[in-house]
């Protein structure tokens, strides 16, 4: 099970400007840099994203399941939950049926312990797919962006433009490194 991104491409949480300042750079340069900047900020955040494993970014994320899931409890790799979108059976046709409000809903800890639960009497699935659809991440609906994950958005972008193509790249061990203190661990 993996869950795909549905809904509009990420909003990075630290703006380009952000960096700018962080930076230092002259505000008078006419932004020569800036999508390079914009390209620094969206590696550092999917760098921290995958050592914190949590989302960074407001998104709905869709999941596709051909049974139900064991014990009625499904894990989920998105950190923080936020909120069930939409539950439902995809037939083979394509048409979507939402399953009854109550069926499945947040496990008591979408923020370290992300899943779904499934209660009450499950339907047959029979050539149905089960559709899910979450909302997870900082910011949005969600919880705002700590600020030592922001700090660390800043600071390895920072490390990369400064030191971009002229030493060995550190990023991966300078991304464990910031993300240590938020990292979602698993057993």
């Amino acid at each position: 099970m993996t869950p795909i991104r549905a809904a509009t491409p990420p909003v990075e949480p630290v703006s380009v400007t952000d960096l700018r300042l962080y930076l230092r750079l002259d505000p008078d340069d006419g932004g020569v840099e800036d999508a390079l900047l914009g390209q620094l900020l969206a590696g550092a955040r999917a760098s921290l994203e995958r050592e914190a494993r949590r989302v960074l970014v407001p998104g709905r994320y869709r999941i596709a399941l051909l049974g139900w899931p064991r014990e009625n409890w499904l894990p989920l790799p998105l950190s923080p939950l936020v909120g069930l979108v939409r539950a439902g059976l995809a037939a083979p046709d394509g048409s979507v049926a939402d399953l009854p409000a109550g069926l499945v809903r947040l496990g008591p800890d979408p923020v370290e312990a992300p899943a779904l639960c499934f209660t009450g009497p499950l339907p047959d699935l029979g050539a149905a797919t089960l559709v899910i659809e979450v909302a997870a991440g900082y910011g949005g609906d969600g919880p705002p962006l700590p600020d030592d994950l922001r700090l660390a958005i800043l600071r390895l972008a920072a490390a990369r433009y400064e030191h971009r193509g002229d030493e060995p790249d550190d990023s991966p061990a300078d991304a464990r490194r910031l993300a240590a203190p938020a990292r979602r661990l698993r057993l």
